[in-house]
This record gives structure tokens, C-alpha cells and sequence, in this order.
């Protein structure tokens, strides 16, 4: 409660001052989005006329949105094949994950990424966690006028996909936002309905005189998912075999049919800086500022099932209203020393403080061992960032280290990138991290007898190695190669049956490149992206060795430019290999090397239309699939998705 109230006066002050919203320092404007044909206008000709009064009216590039990193880039109203690609549940493009049957469910990885600058484990139950926003997802926003966008697209069978989005500038200095995605959706078979929201509010404030600047925003997020334990084994030869009575896929039998799990979450969080000396023009050396970031987030997954599937879960404490809550609580607070010089260059320092209360409401003994129920304490850290441009370098690094407190960590990261010329970029990095592995690896406890366990394991060491070179002309080509020591994962215990956490004692090594390339011959165009990945551990860290989408396309105006259209086909593709799989109770994916999975082309035909500020979607999924074979699966005996046409748009309004 103390914390609680900490946060709630912190709030607000935060608007009886009216603050939240960092200096736009970084105005960069993608190059893409000046490239595109059709993009500056909000209707055509309209914004370069001064209105009656003689001011000119807005043009786009004024509705700025602000990332976390604070990297800004403006409203984009236009029609890409890159559009296409984050027209989905997520939002953004999801190559590298294969989701599940229904929308909101789960996504299975096709590759991993290694790079990590926190020094604190995540919650459990990272299945339930792709739509979950993070900090780092949460956008700030500065509109000369009140800006609106309306995201839809259809689910399976009853429900739908809404997104609604609203922010204004109340003043220059002061903006807020507010919007809520909304998802249900039954899906095609037995008991696997799916039903989330994410409700995000946020704030931003500058001082007339850019002293002090505040940006905060409050999440709340619930996502829930009921639970059948995927296809019982004859009912994944009735879904392969293809026989016409199984092509109605409620008819199928899946494991169980009376369980659900949800994740809910709710965070405040706030940021804040006041410059002590500031840089009053572009000859003036000195900008020194302090900052503060405070940030309290409680969020608990939970999985309840009406009678207990012993038969696939292992023996229970109760045959009857099971029920497993793990709960985080989480208050974050870092104190921030900024100092800028032409010469020195950009640096900060900083300390933070984590104080984390992880758990259970009750003390397990199982076979004379106690299990406890709280992973509870304060950590204390300190860090710096630095960045300088130096003789066509951009060199930033970021450092931080646990000095205190149960959790040992510490982090390294150094960027280097330098423009060969107007086409070519070239970018090179390294990054080491040690870190604990997650909550639910420390401290698990269930109704399920085999699902309690307190382990001691050592931190998960990374290093990693990468580069990128984006070119226009040539392709955007990236590389990184990665060793991972003492990697935790789940995988089935060879003697009891069951689903268990592991630590391997060994060195991983795992490299990936990726090309992508899009060809243009007129109005068509081929669009490329290419992964290549190779692991010398394959029986714990499990990856197809190429994934692949193609994307052939037309694209063009239309009546007299009133309308542009694209449409073509999507070719997604990955070799075999030994898919993880799912657990249920867990909310997690666990390795298995016993099955191969893959190898199925999934062929998706899309109509894509902008008309004014609406961008129209058609697009029948999977259209290949009664033609190449029922063998697809997202993870064993849970089935991908079949042919099926789906419908959307996102509509743009601006006042």
C-alpha cells in the first residue's frame, strides 16, 4: 500500500503540473515513409493552403509518435507490403513465429534472439506473453490536431479484432492518449476460446521553456485463453488423414475441455527530467540534467481446471477445483545523472532499485522437502549510457551491474555504425549479459504434484556478436552469432513424465543471417526475407535451419488516383525440425525430440486498398491447404490454421 501511494501522489503531481513528455531531440523521419509515393499528404493539396486565417493547416509529418528510446517518426497513412505484414493480431510483423489455431492464442518460435540489457528474471508464463505490452512497447505522442485510429479485422468464427486509438494536444506543451485493443474469438475447435483487452493511457508534458519535460502512462491488460491440451493422438490422424467428416475440426477430441488460464497485469509508470544547465543554442558545450524514472507494476498468471487431467499432468493434491496463482510484484525506481558536451559527448549515470515480491500464498512440503512460497527482496544497481557521433561514427554504449541483493546480473552492450554513403549503412555491436533465468524457473507451485519445485540455478551468460548493412540497392542483410552458457529450459523428465525445469552445463552456439530484399520490375514487385540459422546444440536449443517469406505483388493508383491497390501472394515456409511444445499449466514452451514438424507451404492471397486515409484488407489464409496436405501444425498435436478468409481495415482520422 505504501508503494501504492508513493506511485499515486507521484501521478499526481504529475498532472497538477501537467507534465509528461520528453524534448523531441531526435526528430527522424524513416526514410522509407519519405520515399513512399502517396504519403505526406492528409488529403491531397489541402495542407500546403493557409486556411482562413492565414495559417498553414498541419501536414502529416507534424503528428509526431514518440518510441520509448525516444526515436520519433510520424503518423504513416500510406499502403506498403511492410503494412500488410503487422496487419495482424500483434500488430506488427510476426515473421519468425507461427501462431496457433485461434487468434489470441499463443505463437510458436521460429528463432530466438540472445541480446539482453536487463539485469532482473521475467515473470513466468511467456507463452502468454506476446501481446503483453512492456514498457518498451508504450508510445508518446505530440499532434497539432486531435488525431483517431480505428483498427478491425475479423477472428474465427464468433468475435473480433478491434484496436481504438485517440490522442490530442491540449496545449503544445501537454498531450494524452488513450486507447484499448479488444479481442474474442471462439476459434475452430473444442473448448479454445480466446478473449483479451489491453487498455493503455498516456501522458507527456514540457515546460514553454523545455526545462522540464514528464511522460508517464497506465497499462492494465487481461488475457485469457481457455485450455484443451491440444488433440488427443487419434484425433491427430483423423486432422492428417484429411477425410472429409474431420474437415469440421469441433468434431475432433482434444484432451480435456474443462480448464483456462489468464494473465493480468496493471502498470504505472512515470518519467521525469529537469535540466540544470541547458544548451541554449548550437555553440553552447555544456547540458547537465537529472531524471527520474519510478514504475510499479502487479501482474499474476493463473491457471484453474475443474477436475484434474491426471492422466497427462501426473497425480494432484485435489481431484477437483484446481487452481495455481503466481503473482509478481514489482517497484522500480532509477535516479538519473545526464551530462552532454560537444566533446565528451552524451553520458548518463545511473542507480536503480527493484524491490520484487514473486510467489505463493502457501508453503508446499513434498516428499519431507519444503518448497517456499515468496521470492521476495530489493536489488539495488548501478548503470551509464554513452553516445558520440566522432568523424562519421555513431558509437553509443549502455553498462549495468547488480551490486546488491539475491540476484547476481551485470550487462554490456557498445554500437558502432557509420554511413558508407547515401545508400549503404553499416552496423556492428556486441553485447554480454548474465542474468538469472526466470521466476517460475526459481520457484514453481501447482495442484499438480510433479509441477513444485525451488531450484538454485546459476545465471544464464550470453554473449553475442552482430551485424547489419542496410542498403536500398543491395538488400538488408544481418548476422549475429551467439554462445549462451548455463541456458535454462523446460523439457519432459525421463523419469517422472512430466514437464521439469533443466539447466545445461554446456556452451551453446548459435548463429543466424537474414537477407531481405524487395525486387521491383514496374508495378510488381518481389519482397524477400530470408533466415538462415544454425545451432550445434540441437537437442535443447531447437530451430528450423531456413525460414522463408515471399511475397509476389502488383501495386498501383487507381481511378484517377482515387484509390491505390495491391494485392499478390505470401509464400511462408520453414524446414523441419524438432518443434518445442506446448505445457498448458505452465504457459510455456518445453523442448521435445521426438517428432519433426514443418516443411508445409503456407499460401496466403491478399487484396490490400487505401482510399483516403482507410486502408482496406482482404486476405484469404492458407488457401493451399486442402491442396498441399493436412500435415501442419503449429506444435505437436496443436494443428495451424486452415483455409480461411479474414477481413479488416484501419481508418485514420485527423480534426
Amino acid at each position: 500500500m505504501n508503494k501504492l501511494l508513493v506511485l499515486t501522489l507521484s501521478f499526481v503531481l504529475l498532472f497538477n503540473f501537467l507534465n509528461a513528455q520528453d524534448p523531441i531531440e531526435k526528430r527522424k523521419l524513416k526514410e522509407d515513409l519519405v520515399k513512399t509515393r502517396d504519403s505526406l499528404n492528409l488529403i491531397s493539396n489541402r495542407n500546403e493552403r493557409p486556411d482562413k486565417g492565414g495559417k498553414k493547416e498541419a501536414k502529416i509529418q507534424d503528428y509526431l509518435i514518440i518510441s520509448h528510446k525516444n526515436d520519433t517518426t510520424f503518423v504513416d497513412t500510406t499502403l506498403t507490403i511492410q503494412k500488410d505484414y503487422k496487419f495482424n493480431y500483434l500488430r506488427r510483423d510476426n515473421f519468425g513465429l507461427i501462431p496457433f489455431s485461434n487468434l489470441g492464442q499463443t505463437y510458436n518460435s521460429l528463432t530466438f534472439t540472445f541480446e539482453n540489457t536487463k539485469l532482473m528474471p521475467s515473470f513466468g508464463a511467456r507463452a502468454r506473453h506476446f501481446n503483453y505490452m512492456e514498457i518498451e512497447d508504450i508510445n508518446y505522442y505530440r499532434v497539432p490536431t486531435p488525431l483517431t485510429e480505428l483498427f478491425y479485422k475479423t477472428a474465427f468464427e464468433q468475435g473480433q479484432l478491434a484496436d481504438s486509438f485517440f490522442t490530442v494536444n491540449t496545449s503544445p506543451q501537454f498531450n494524452f492518449s488513450i486507447a484499448y485493443k479488444g479481442m474474442r474469438s471462439i476459434g475452430k475447435y473444442q473448448h479454445l476460446l480466446t478473449s483479451t483487452g489491453n487498455f493503455r493511457f498516456t501522458s507527456n508534458y514540457r515546460t514553454k521553456n523545455n526545462r522540464y519535460n514528464a511522460r508517464g502512462h497506465i497499462v492494465t491488460q487481461d488475457l485469457l485463453n481457455q485450455e484443451n491440451g491440444g488433440l488427443q493422438d487419434s484425433s491427430v490422424e483423423n486432422f492428417i488423414s484429411g477425410e472429409e467428416e474431420f474437415l469440421d475440426r469441433s468434431i475432433l477430441e482434444v484432451n480435456f475441455e474443462n480448464a483456462e488460464s489468464i494473465l493480468r497485469g496493471k502498470r504505472f509508470h512515470l518519467e521525469h527530467n529537469y535540466s540544470i544547465i541547458r544548451k541554449k543554442d548550437s555553440l553552447s558545450k555544456n547540458k547537465l540534467s537529472l531524471g527520474h524514472i519510478i514504475s510499479f507494476e502487479d501482474k499474476y498468471f493463473q491457471y484453474d481446471q475443474s477436475s484434474a487431467a491426471t492422466s497427462i499432468f501426473g497425480s494432484a493434491f485435489t481431484n477437483s477445483g484446481l487452481k495455481d496463482r503466481a503473482t509478481l510484484e514489482n517497484f522500480y525506481n532509477q535516479l538519473q545523472l545526464n551530462f552532454s558536451n560537444n566533446t565528451v559527448g552524451d553520458l548518463q549515470f545511473n542507480i536503480s532499485n527493484n524491490n520484487f515480491n514473486y510467489g505463493y500464498d502457501k508453503v508446499v512440503v513434498l516428499d519431507g522437502a519444503t518448497i517456499t512460497n515468496r521470492l521476495k527482496g530489493d536489488i539495488f544497481s548501478a548503470g551509464g549510457k554513452y553516445h558520440k557521433q566522432y568523424k562519421g561514427f555513431d558509437l553509443q554504449g549502455e553498462i549495468g551491474l547488480n551490486i546488491s541483493g539475491d540476484f547476481d546480473g551485470n550487462f554490456f552492450k557498445a554500437q558502432a555504425s557509420f554511413k558508407l554513403n547515401e545508400d549503404i549503412q553499416a552496423i556492428a555491436s556486441i553485447n554480454h549479459s548474465s542474468r538469472a533465468p526466470n521466476y517460475n524457473f526459481l520457484l514453481y507451485q501447482s495442484d499438480y504434484i510433479n509441477y513444485n519445485w525451488q531450484t538454485n540455478f546459476n545465471n544464464t551468460e550470453t554473449q553475442q556478436l552482430a551485424f547489419q548493412l542496410k542498403s536500398n540497392k543491395i538488400a538488408n542483410i544481418s548476422a549475429d552469432y551467439s554462445t549462451i552458457n548455463d541456458y535454462a529450459y523446460f523439457k519432459v523428465d525421463e523419469i517422472e513424465g512430466q514437464v521439469k525445469p533443466f539447466q545445461n552445463n554446456g556452451t551453446i552456439n548459435y548463429l543466424r543471417v537474414k537477407v531481405q530484399k524487395e525486387i521491383r520490375v514496374g508495378k510488381f514487385a518481389l519482397n524477400n526475407t530470408i533466415l538462415y540459422q544454425n545451432t550445434q546444440d540441437s537437442n535443447i536449443l531447437n530451430v528450423p535451419e531456413l525460414t522463408t517469406r515471399n511475397t509476389l505483388y502488383f501495386a498501383s493508383h487507381l481511378f484517377k488516383k482515387a484509390m491505390y491497390l495491391q494485392t499478390g501472394v505470401t509464400l511462408n515456409y520453414f524446414t523441419k525440425y524438432n518443434m518445442n511444445a506446448y505445457d498448458p499449466v505452465l504457459a510455456e514452451f518445453y523442448v521435445q525430440t521426438e517428432e519433426e514438424f514443418g516443411e508445409f507451404p503456407r499460401l496466403d492471397f491478399f487484396i490490400n486498398a487505401k482510399i483516403r486515409q482507410t486502408r482496406i484488407y482482404l486476405k484469404a489464409e492458407h488457401f493451399n491447404s486442402s491442396l498441399t496436405g493436412y500435415d501442419y501444425f503449429s506444435a505437436p498435436n496443436n494443428p495451424y490454421r486452415d483455409f480461411t478468409v479474414r477481413f479488416g481495415l484501419v481508418w485514420n482520422f485527423f480534426l
